[in-house]
Protein backbone atom coordinates (compact mmCIF):
# COMPACT_ATOMS: atom_id res chain seq x y z
CA UNK A 1 0.00 0.00 0.00
CA UNK A 2 2.96 2.42 0.75
CA UNK A 3 4.61 1.55 -2.32
CA UNK A 4 1.46 2.54 -4.22
CA UNK A 5 1.03 5.90 -2.29
CA UNK A 6 4.59 6.68 -3.41
CA UNK A 7 4.12 5.97 -7.09
CA UNK A 8 1.05 7.53 -7.06
CA UNK A 9 2.11 10.43 -5.33
CA UNK A 10 5.62 11.12 -7.54
CA UNK A 11 3.35 10.39 -10.58
CA UNK A 12 1.05 13.61 -9.87
CA UNK A 13 3.66 15.53 -8.89
CA UNK A 14 5.59 14.96 -11.81
CA UNK A 15 2.83 15.78 -14.53
CA UNK A 16 2.35 18.83 -12.39
CA UNK A 17 5.86 19.87 -12.96
CA UNK A 18 6.30 19.03 -16.42
CA UNK A 19 3.10 21.38 -17.02
CA UNK A 20 5.62 24.48 -15.18
CA UNK A 21 8.30 25.90 -17.29
CA UNK A 22 11.51 24.24 -17.12
CA UNK A 23 13.84 26.08 -18.01
CA UNK A 24 15.19 30.06 -18.27
CA UNK A 25 17.47 30.28 -21.02
CA UNK A 26 16.82 31.81 -24.43
CA UNK A 27 18.13 29.56 -26.08
CA UNK A 28 15.21 27.47 -25.57
CA UNK A 29 13.43 29.72 -28.18
CA UNK A 30 14.95 27.54 -30.91
CA UNK A 31 14.09 24.07 -32.15
CA UNK A 32 11.78 22.24 -29.89
CA UNK A 33 13.39 23.90 -26.81
CA UNK A 34 16.36 23.47 -24.26
CA UNK A 35 17.62 19.84 -24.19
CA UNK A 36 16.66 18.85 -20.66
CA UNK A 37 17.38 15.81 -19.76
CA UNK A 38 21.14 14.42 -19.75
CA UNK A 39 20.69 11.36 -17.38
CA UNK A 40 20.07 10.56 -14.08
CA UNK A 41 21.75 12.49 -11.12
CA UNK A 42 24.21 9.81 -10.72
CA UNK A 43 25.88 9.92 -14.36
CA UNK A 44 25.56 13.46 -14.52
CA UNK A 45 27.55 13.56 -11.43
CA UNK A 46 30.33 12.04 -13.58
CA UNK A 47 29.40 14.32 -16.55
CA UNK A 48 27.48 11.75 -18.45
CA UNK A 49 29.70 8.52 -18.09
CA UNK A 50 27.22 5.67 -17.92
CA UNK A 51 29.66 2.64 -18.72
CA UNK A 52 28.88 0.77 -15.54
CA UNK A 53 26.42 -2.59 -15.37
CA UNK A 54 24.64 -1.44 -12.45
CA UNK A 55 22.63 -3.89 -10.19
CA UNK A 56 21.07 -0.76 -7.91
CA UNK A 57 20.97 2.47 -10.67
CA UNK A 58 18.59 3.06 -13.63
CA UNK A 59 20.56 3.70 -16.68
CA UNK A 60 18.18 4.96 -18.73
CA UNK A 61 20.74 6.15 -21.49
CA UNK A 62 21.67 2.72 -22.78
CA UNK A 63 18.98 0.00 -22.38
CA UNK A 64 20.66 -2.99 -22.26
CA UNK A 65 21.45 -2.04 -18.69
CA UNK A 66 17.93 -3.02 -17.02
CA UNK A 67 19.49 -6.81 -17.64
CA UNK A 68 21.52 -5.97 -14.80
CA UNK A 69 18.94 -5.00 -12.16
CA UNK A 70 18.61 -7.40 -8.54
CA UNK A 71 16.00 -5.60 -7.53
CA UNK A 72 12.89 -3.52 -8.47
CA UNK A 73 14.57 -0.18 -8.80
CA UNK A 74 12.23 3.02 -8.30
CA UNK A 75 13.83 6.72 -9.22
CA UNK A 76 13.20 10.42 -9.00
CA UNK A 77 14.70 13.26 -9.61
CA UNK A 78 14.67 17.18 -9.55
CA UNK A 79 17.11 20.14 -9.63
CA UNK A 80 17.03 23.46 -8.35
CA UNK A 81 19.34 25.48 -11.15
CA UNK A 82 20.70 29.74 -11.30
CA UNK A 83 21.61 31.36 -14.56
CA UNK A 84 23.29 34.55 -14.62
CA UNK A 85 22.76 35.42 -18.50
CA UNK A 86 24.90 38.37 -19.87
CA UNK A 87 25.55 40.47 -22.87
CA UNK A 88 28.68 43.15 -23.65
CA UNK A 89 26.57 45.06 -21.75
CA UNK A 90 23.88 43.87 -19.56
CA UNK A 91 23.28 40.84 -16.41
CA UNK A 92 20.33 39.06 -15.44
CA UNK A 93 19.79 36.68 -13.24
CA UNK A 94 17.21 33.47 -13.34
CA UNK A 95 16.59 30.46 -11.52
CA UNK A 96 13.53 27.45 -11.73
CA UNK A 97 12.94 23.90 -10.11
CA UNK A 98 11.56 20.90 -12.37
CA UNK A 99 11.60 17.32 -11.56
CA UNK A 100 13.94 15.45 -13.98
CA UNK A 101 12.78 11.99 -14.70
CA UNK A 102 10.37 9.29 -13.05
CA UNK A 103 11.90 5.47 -13.56
CA UNK A 104 11.05 2.10 -12.68
CA UNK A 105 12.88 -0.87 -13.54
CA UNK A 106 12.16 -4.65 -13.11
CA UNK A 107 14.48 -7.37 -13.04
CA UNK A 108 13.22 -10.68 -14.90
CA UNK A 109 15.73 -13.45 -14.61
CA UNK A 110 18.11 -12.97 -17.77
CA UNK A 111 15.49 -10.57 -18.53
CA UNK A 112 15.52 -6.97 -17.66
CA UNK A 113 12.11 -3.95 -17.77
CA UNK A 114 12.44 -0.47 -17.59
CA UNK A 115 9.51 2.17 -18.04
CA UNK A 116 9.48 5.76 -17.06
CA UNK A 117 8.35 9.30 -17.91
CA UNK A 118 11.46 12.04 -18.92
CA UNK A 119 10.93 15.36 -19.34
CA UNK A 120 13.36 15.79 -22.94
CA UNK A 121 13.17 19.70 -23.64
CA UNK A 122 11.75 22.63 -22.09
CA UNK A 123 10.95 26.26 -23.36
CA UNK A 124 10.93 29.13 -21.00
CA UNK A 125 12.00 32.63 -22.12
CA UNK A 126 11.28 36.14 -21.74
CA UNK A 127 12.74 38.89 -23.84
CA UNK A 128 11.75 42.50 -23.77
CA UNK A 129 12.95 45.26 -26.22
CA UNK A 130 11.54 48.31 -24.46
CA UNK A 131 11.60 51.68 -26.13
CA UNK A 132 8.49 53.11 -24.60
CA UNK A 133 10.16 56.46 -23.70
CA UNK A 134 11.24 57.33 -27.26
CA UNK A 135 7.79 58.53 -28.77
CA UNK A 136 7.18 56.06 -32.30
CA UNK A 137 9.55 54.18 -31.33
CA UNK A 138 8.66 50.04 -31.58
CA UNK A 139 8.61 48.19 -28.42
CA UNK A 140 8.46 44.34 -28.31
CA UNK A 141 8.14 41.24 -26.07
CA UNK A 142 8.62 37.51 -26.93
CA UNK A 143 7.66 35.01 -24.86
CA UNK A 144 7.30 31.21 -24.89
CA UNK A 145 6.66 28.26 -22.42
CA UNK A 146 6.59 24.41 -23.02
CA UNK A 147 8.40 21.64 -24.04
CA UNK A 148 8.19 17.88 -25.44
CA UNK A 149 8.08 14.88 -22.85
CA UNK A 150 8.76 11.07 -23.00
CA UNK A 151 7.15 7.68 -22.22
CA UNK A 152 9.57 4.69 -22.69
CA UNK A 153 9.09 1.26 -22.43
CA UNK A 154 12.63 -0.62 -22.38
CA UNK A 155 14.20 -4.49 -22.53
CA UNK A 156 17.25 -6.08 -21.56
CA UNK A 157 18.66 -9.64 -22.13
CA UNK A 158 21.86 -10.96 -20.99
CA UNK A 159 23.18 -13.00 -23.48
CA UNK A 160 26.14 -13.69 -21.48
CA UNK A 161 27.24 -13.12 -17.51
CA UNK A 162 29.23 -9.92 -18.77
CA UNK A 163 27.25 -9.28 -21.58
CA UNK A 164 23.84 -7.00 -22.46
CA UNK A 165 21.88 -6.30 -24.90
CA UNK A 166 18.25 -4.40 -25.56
CA UNK A 167 16.38 -1.95 -27.12
CA UNK A 168 13.88 0.46 -26.30
CA UNK A 169 10.30 2.59 -27.64
CA UNK A 170 9.84 6.33 -27.05
CA UNK A 171 6.68 8.41 -27.49
CA UNK A 172 7.49 11.82 -27.69
CA UNK A 173 4.44 14.41 -26.87
CA UNK A 174 4.11 17.71 -25.73
CA UNK A 175 3.10 21.69 -26.55
CA UNK A 176 4.57 24.74 -27.10
CA UNK A 177 3.03 28.17 -26.93
CA UNK A 178 4.84 31.55 -28.06
CA UNK A 179 3.65 35.14 -28.03
CA UNK A 180 5.28 38.00 -29.17
CA UNK A 181 3.78 41.65 -28.72
CA UNK A 182 4.48 44.46 -30.34
CA UNK A 183 3.68 48.37 -29.73
CA UNK A 184 4.69 51.71 -30.68
CA UNK A 185 4.64 54.54 -28.42
CA UNK A 186 2.13 57.42 -28.73
CA UNK A 187 -0.33 54.88 -30.70
CA UNK A 188 -3.21 53.24 -28.69
CA UNK A 189 -3.18 50.15 -30.27
CA UNK A 190 -0.76 47.17 -30.29
CA UNK A 191 -0.63 43.68 -32.33
CA UNK A 192 0.21 40.07 -30.41
CA UNK A 193 0.78 36.78 -32.12
CA UNK A 194 0.39 33.25 -30.48
CA UNK A 195 1.69 30.04 -31.99
CA UNK A 196 0.56 26.90 -30.09
CA UNK A 197 2.20 23.67 -31.57
CA UNK A 198 1.24 20.67 -30.72
CA UNK A 199 3.88 17.29 -30.58
CA UNK A 200 4.59 13.81 -31.07
CA UNK A 201 6.23 11.17 -32.08
CA UNK A 202 8.06 7.78 -31.75
CA UNK A 203 11.45 6.82 -32.12
CA UNK A 204 13.48 3.47 -30.84
CA UNK A 205 17.21 2.84 -29.13
CA UNK A 206 18.98 0.25 -29.05
CA UNK A 207 22.44 -0.99 -27.37
CA UNK A 208 24.71 -3.32 -25.87
CA UNK A 209 27.34 -3.13 -23.01
CA UNK A 210 30.18 -5.48 -22.44
CA UNK A 211 32.60 -6.00 -19.55
CA UNK A 212 35.90 -8.24 -18.85
CA UNK A 213 38.63 -8.84 -16.33
CA UNK A 214 41.50 -7.42 -17.51
CA UNK A 215 43.03 -8.22 -14.37
CA UNK A 216 42.03 -9.80 -10.74
CA UNK A 217 40.68 -6.38 -9.39
CA UNK A 218 40.58 -4.43 -12.38
CA UNK A 219 37.77 -4.30 -14.94
CA UNK A 220 36.97 -3.20 -18.28
CA UNK A 221 33.58 -1.82 -19.21
CA UNK A 222 32.29 -1.07 -22.53
CA UNK A 223 28.79 0.21 -23.48
CA UNK A 224 27.88 1.41 -27.03
CA UNK A 225 23.78 2.24 -28.01
CA UNK A 226 22.32 3.71 -30.91
CA UNK A 227 18.77 6.10 -31.54
CA UNK A 228 17.34 5.53 -34.81
CA UNK A 229 16.26 9.11 -36.61
CA UNK A 230 12.78 9.73 -36.95
CA UNK A 231 10.31 12.83 -37.11
CA UNK A 232 7.86 14.60 -34.81
CA UNK A 233 5.17 15.74 -35.92
CA UNK A 234 3.85 19.48 -35.04
CA UNK A 235 0.59 20.82 -35.44
CA UNK A 236 0.67 24.57 -35.19
CA UNK A 237 -2.10 27.25 -34.53
CA UNK A 238 -1.59 31.21 -35.23
CA UNK A 239 -3.62 33.44 -34.01
CA UNK A 240 -3.20 37.17 -34.82
CA UNK A 241 -4.64 40.15 -32.65
CA UNK A 242 -5.02 43.70 -33.27
CA UNK A 243 -6.58 45.30 -30.07
CA UNK A 244 -10.10 43.54 -29.99
CA UNK A 245 -9.87 42.25 -33.35
CA UNK A 246 -8.61 38.23 -33.58
CA UNK A 247 -7.94 36.10 -36.50
CA UNK A 248 -7.26 32.71 -36.29
CA UNK A 249 -5.53 30.63 -38.99
CA UNK A 250 -5.73 27.31 -40.37
CA UNK A 251 -3.66 24.41 -38.81
CA UNK A 252 0.00 24.43 -39.82
CA UNK A 253 0.58 20.53 -40.23
CA UNK A 254 4.38 19.48 -40.94
CA UNK A 255 7.58 17.16 -39.63
CA UNK A 256 10.23 18.12 -37.71
CA UNK A 257 13.47 15.77 -37.62
CA UNK A 258 14.59 14.11 -35.03
CA UNK A 259 18.54 12.79 -36.32
CA UNK A 260 20.16 9.63 -35.12
CA UNK A 261 22.44 9.46 -32.19
CA UNK A 262 25.43 7.18 -31.43
CA UNK A 263 26.80 7.06 -27.99
CA UNK A 264 30.04 4.84 -27.15
CA UNK A 265 31.31 4.99 -23.60
CA UNK A 266 34.23 2.90 -22.22
CA UNK A 267 36.83 2.93 -19.00
CA UNK A 268 38.62 0.85 -16.12
CA UNK A 269 38.12 0.56 -12.44
CA UNK A 270 37.15 -2.04 -9.68
CA UNK A 271 33.77 -2.97 -8.99
CA UNK A 272 32.01 -1.37 -6.25
CA UNK A 273 35.20 0.66 -5.75
CA UNK A 274 36.64 3.08 -8.29
CA UNK A 275 35.64 3.58 -11.68
CA UNK A 276 37.37 6.27 -14.44
CA UNK A 277 35.74 6.26 -17.80
CA UNK A 278 34.75 8.23 -21.07
CA UNK A 279 31.66 8.83 -23.03
CA UNK A 280 31.25 10.27 -26.36
CA UNK A 281 28.12 11.40 -28.45
CA UNK A 282 27.14 12.43 -32.06
CA UNK A 283 24.05 13.20 -33.23
CA UNK A 284 23.18 14.45 -37.10
CA UNK A 285 21.82 17.71 -37.55
CA UNK A 286 18.35 18.29 -37.46
CA UNK A 287 15.31 19.97 -38.86
CA UNK A 288 13.87 21.91 -36.40
CA UNK A 289 11.94 25.02 -38.07
CA UNK A 290 8.71 25.90 -37.11
CA UNK A 291 6.41 28.52 -38.16
CA UNK A 292 6.98 29.95 -35.23
CA UNK A 293 10.82 30.19 -34.86
CA UNK A 294 12.23 30.04 -37.98
CA UNK A 295 15.43 32.63 -38.74
CA UNK A 296 17.23 33.45 -41.74
CA UNK A 297 20.57 33.57 -38.73
CA UNK A 298 20.08 30.35 -36.85
CA UNK A 299 21.30 26.55 -38.65
CA UNK A 300 21.37 23.52 -37.48
CA UNK A 301 25.09 21.42 -37.22
CA UNK A 302 26.01 17.98 -36.16
CA UNK A 303 25.80 17.38 -31.82
CA UNK A 304 28.65 16.14 -30.65
CA UNK A 305 29.60 15.33 -26.68
CA UNK A 306 32.79 14.90 -24.51
CA UNK A 307 33.01 13.69 -21.38
CA UNK A 308 34.88 11.96 -18.84
CA UNK A 309 33.79 10.90 -15.11
CA UNK A 310 34.08 8.52 -12.19
CA UNK A 311 33.19 7.48 -8.88
CA UNK A 312 34.88 6.69 -5.49
CA UNK A 313 34.03 4.12 -2.78
CA UNK A 314 36.71 3.97 0.03
CA UNK A 315 35.07 1.02 1.80
CA UNK A 316 31.42 -0.27 0.58
CA UNK A 317 31.20 -2.92 2.89
CA UNK A 318 32.22 -0.68 6.05
CA UNK A 319 30.22 -1.16 9.35
CA UNK A 320 32.32 1.29 11.43
CA UNK A 321 32.39 4.27 9.32
CA UNK A 322 29.20 5.59 7.16
CA UNK A 323 31.43 7.78 5.25
CA UNK A 324 33.68 5.11 3.89
CA UNK A 325 30.56 3.59 2.09
CA UNK A 326 29.34 6.65 0.28
CA UNK A 327 29.77 6.90 -3.38
CA UNK A 328 31.69 10.12 -4.27
CA UNK A 329 31.60 10.52 -8.08
CA UNK A 330 33.03 14.07 -10.17
CA UNK A 331 33.05 14.40 -14.29
CA UNK A 332 33.42 17.08 -16.97
CA UNK A 333 32.11 17.66 -20.37
CA UNK A 334 32.20 19.54 -23.36
CA UNK A 335 28.85 19.52 -26.19
CA UNK A 336 28.70 21.68 -28.98
CA UNK A 337 25.17 21.77 -29.08
CA UNK A 338 23.94 21.73 -32.82
CA UNK A 339 22.68 25.67 -32.81
CA UNK A 340 24.14 27.91 -34.70
CA UNK A 341 23.33 31.73 -34.32
CA UNK A 342 24.97 34.40 -36.04
CA UNK A 343 27.24 32.01 -37.52
CA UNK A 344 28.46 31.22 -33.99
CA UNK A 345 28.12 27.47 -32.68
CA UNK A 346 27.21 27.14 -29.14
CA UNK A 347 28.77 25.41 -26.58
CA UNK A 348 28.17 24.19 -23.63
CA UNK A 349 31.09 23.13 -21.28
CA UNK A 350 30.50 21.68 -17.74
CA UNK A 351 32.07 20.31 -14.44
CA UNK A 352 29.68 18.05 -12.10
CA UNK A 353 30.68 16.61 -8.64
CA UNK A 354 27.85 14.19 -6.50
CA UNK A 355 27.49 11.64 -3.78
CA UNK A 356 25.58 8.51 -3.33
CA UNK A 357 24.63 8.33 0.26
CA UNK A 358 23.23 4.58 1.19
CA UNK A 359 20.19 3.78 3.06
CA UNK A 360 21.35 1.98 5.97
CA UNK A 361 19.98 -1.77 5.84
CA UNK A 362 18.96 -1.74 2.27
CA UNK A 363 20.16 -0.97 -1.21
CA UNK A 364 18.30 2.44 -1.40
CA UNK A 365 20.15 5.33 -1.67
CA UNK A 366 19.60 9.29 -2.12
CA UNK A 367 22.15 10.78 -4.53
CA UNK A 368 22.99 14.76 -4.84
CA UNK A 369 24.61 16.19 -8.08
CA UNK A 370 26.20 20.09 -8.02
CA UNK A 371 26.41 21.30 -11.67
CA UNK A 372 28.28 24.39 -13.20
CA UNK A 373 29.15 25.77 -16.24
CA UNK A 374 28.35 28.18 -19.06
CA UNK A 375 26.69 27.73 -22.45
CA UNK A 376 26.42 29.94 -24.94
CA UNK A 377 29.54 33.41 -25.46
CA UNK A 378 28.71 36.94 -24.96
CA UNK A 379 30.27 37.19 -29.06
CA UNK A 380 28.55 37.99 -32.39
CA UNK A 381 25.88 39.97 -30.31
CA UNK A 382 24.68 36.78 -28.11
CA UNK A 383 24.01 35.32 -24.80
CA UNK A 384 26.44 33.71 -22.05
CA UNK A 385 24.43 31.63 -19.41
CA UNK A 386 26.71 31.22 -16.44
CA UNK A 387 24.51 28.26 -14.52
CA UNK A 388 25.01 26.21 -11.48
CA UNK A 389 22.42 23.66 -10.73
CA UNK A 390 21.60 21.78 -7.55
CA UNK A 391 20.07 17.91 -8.08
CA UNK A 392 18.84 15.53 -5.78
CA UNK A 393 17.10 12.07 -6.69
CA UNK A 394 16.30 8.94 -4.93
CA UNK A 395 16.77 5.13 -5.85
CA UNK A 396 14.55 3.10 -3.80
CA UNK A 397 15.28 -0.45 -4.36
CA UNK A 398 13.45 -3.59 -3.01
CA UNK A 399 12.08 -7.17 -3.94
CA UNK A 400 8.73 -6.05 -4.77
CA UNK A 401 7.24 -8.72 -6.70
CA UNK A 402 8.14 -11.49 -4.53
CA UNK A 403 4.85 -13.71 -2.91
CA UNK A 404 5.49 -13.77 0.94
CA UNK A 405 5.85 -17.40 1.97
CA UNK A 406 4.10 -16.38 5.46
CA UNK A 407 0.65 -14.58 6.18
Amino acid sequence: MIKKIIISACLLISFVSFAQQGTASPYSFYGIGDMKFKGTIENRSMGGVSIEQDSIHMNVENPSSYANLKQTTFTIGGTYGTSKLKTDTQTAKTSRSTFDYLLLGIPMGKFGAGFGLIPVSSVGYKIRNDNSATPGATSSQFEGKGGVNKVFLGLGYKLKPNWNIGADIQYNFGKIETTSLEAISGVASSTSETNTSRLSGVNFNIGTMYQSKIKEKLNLYTSLNYTFGSTLKSDSQTTIQVDADQTVFPSDVRNLKLPNRLTIGAGVGEARKWLIGTTVAFQGSGDFNNNYNTNENVQYESYAKYAVGGYYIPNYTSFASYFSRITYRAGLKYEKTGLVINNESIKDIGMSVGAGFPITGSFSNVNFGIEFGKKGTVSSNLIQENYLNFSLGFSFNDKWFVKSKFN
